[in-house]
């Protein structure tokens, strides 16, 4: 069964997805510790460099780490929950 839509209903679909999205593209929609934030934010929240949040991404995408990221082409988010204990674990037995 085929059904066509008329450009009217198609448009009401379209805007109807863009209000649903909205929420989840700016800032994915959440606030707190499940917010997605840029490497400038994470690298001032854990008091650390931009270089060093591109390396755990680095070793997170080659299964070294377990940093907590999200990719889309060239753009790289973090999850705010991601916290100092996640990524740098004391040594065993110091």
């Amino acid at each position: 069964m085929k059904t066509e839509l008329e450009p009217q209903d198609i448009e009401a679909i379209a805007n109807k997805v863009i209000e649903m999205l909205k929420p989840i593209l700016s800032n994915n929609g959440k606030h707190g510790e499940d917010a997605l934030i840029t490497i400038d934010e994470a690298a001032a929240f854990l008091k650390t460099s931009k270089e060093q949040i591109y390396q755990w991404v680095n070793n997170a995408q080659h299964g070294l780490g377990n940093f907590p990221y999200l990719k889309a082409g060239k753009t790289v988010k973090i999850l705010k929950k991601c916290s100092p204990k996640m990524v740098r674990k004391p040594l065993e037995g110091a």
